[in-house]
């Protein structure tokens, strides 16, 4: 047994989503200073767009040719090297940047990065059980620090004045490096010793889908794609809609507006805590009550914006912070739990691969695409636009997206079935 497994897990984890967090919420700000703002959807939507396949792939690979630890370390190397490319590139065209060049290289990047995520649960949860820990008590903690390493990139990426700047991009790109070079020092994880050859659809990842083959699985996969679309919104608009405030002599000085990453950092920081809620609320209330819940807060999340604003109203931003921890993690990390505890050894990164593709896959590039649309058309990133009928805008936007929130909570309450046993953390078959 190694002692310090969970050490390991934890730096892993920080290093992971301090990778993601350098440019996640700060590339929204990015995009609109440099005349772009009218496609953020659609380089949010990019991760989404690479979702449908590459974790799928990379997790049918990991599964049966390159152990998933040093497949890992190969995502993140290629992912950054086109990250400080994309980083290069920016910080040399200022704010002549072409659209072609700068979304290639990012799609590249994300391309390689989207299934390093499910890639670390499965590194994650083959260690744990390697030494003999429970997945579902010992890797909430860990993942915690995922948030944390998330938040110190939020920070350094505002304090140092990088979050309308290509530099936010190098920065991921040198974690991301850091990385690569650490993953290939993880536990090893198993690979099949099948001598199968591999059919298309192994190739392409097509058969993952087969997981949907149980009726209670493939409705828990049509729903993380339905709540998937909620998943990147705000991560995209939060920033640019927060600095808009600016436009308003009474809110120019306002901390909302000088420093927008650190106010949206309570976010991570309300996710954090939420995490160690999650094996309580598993056990109580199962998984069905626990994503329900999550849908909810992604109602509040977007109401709360949508009632705020950058004075008197900040505390309502303040609330809408406090809830994305239960939005995001309720349903994120319960749900790769439910997939883990309900697919068996030789499929489980197949498995985390098809919830990546349904969630940050279809649910998260049809949400970010809609969105735009639904921005756009509300005039809130054109700034030939009066201020108040721009902040009018957003308003309309954020409670459309609160009203689909709403939808789909009472949906699922009715159509997913499932029974829970206080005495048991798995769900039932």
């Amino acid at each position: 047994m190694d002692k310090f497994i969970k050490i390991k897990l934890t730096l892993m984890n920080f290093l992971q989503f301090a990778v993601w967090g350098a440019y996640l919420i700060s590339m929204g700000g990015y995009l609109s200073a440099n005349g772009l703002g009218k496609y953020i959807g659609w380089f949010y939507a990019a991760q989404g767009i690479v979702s449908l396949f590459m974790p799928a792939i990379i997790g049918a690979i990991a599964d049966r040719r390159i152990h998933a630890q040093k497949m890992y370390g190969i995502c993140h190397l290629i992912s950054s090297a086109s990250m400080i490319s994309l980083s290069i590139y920016g910080l040399q065209a200022g704010d002549t940047v072409q659209m072609s060049v700068l979304y290639t290289l990012f799609l590249i990047a994300i391309a390689f990065y989207m299934p390093s995520l499910s890639l670390s649960y499965s590194v994650a949860y083959n260690a744990l059980e390697l030494n003999g820990l429970d997945t579902v008590k010992s890797f909430p903690p860990i993942r915690t620090f995922g948030t944390i390493g998330f938040i110190a990139s939020m920070w350094t990426v505002d304090l140092l004045g990088f979050k309308n700047s290509a530099n936010q991009f190098l920065v991921s790109g040198i974690l991301g490096v850091i990385m690569g070079i650490y993953s290939f020092t993880l536990p090893e994880c198993k690979i099949s010793n099948s001598n199968d050859k591999k059919s298309i659809a192994e190739i392409l990842g097509i058969n993952s889908f087969k997981l949907m083959k149980t009726k209670k699985m493939a409705i828990f996969m049509i729903f993380s794609a339905l709540i998937g679309i909620c998943l990147q919104i705000t991560n995209g608009y939060a920033t640019p809609y927060l600095e808009s405030f600016g436009d308003f002599d009474e809110f120019k000085q306002t901390f909302t507006v000088k420093h927008p990453m650190i106010l949206l950092s309570l976010s991570q920081c309300a996710e954090a805590l939420c995490i160690l809620l999650i094996p309580f609320f598993l056990k109580k209330y199962g998984i069905k009550k626990v994503v329900i819940i999550s849908i909810v807060a992604w109602m509040l999340r977007f109401s709360f914006f949508g009632l705020g604003d950058a004075g008197s109203g900040v505390w309502l931003f303040v609330l809408s912070c406090i809830v994305y921890g239960v939005a995001f993690d309720f349903f994120n990390v319960s749900g790769s739990i439910y997939v883990d505890q309900n697919t068996d050894t030789k499929s489980r990164s197949s498995a985390q691969g098809l919830f990546m593709l349904m969630t940050n896959g279809i649910g998260a590039s049809v949400g970010m695409l809609a969105a735009q649309a639904i921005i756009n058309a509300n005039h809130c990133m054109d700034a030939a636009t009066e201020p108040m009928a721009r902040w009018a805008g957003w308003t309309q936007s954020w409670y459309i997206f609160a009203a689909y929130a709403l939808v789909i909570a009472i949906l699922f309450a009715l159509i997913f079935k499932y029974k829970h046993t206080p005495e048991q953390n798995e769900a039932a078959k």
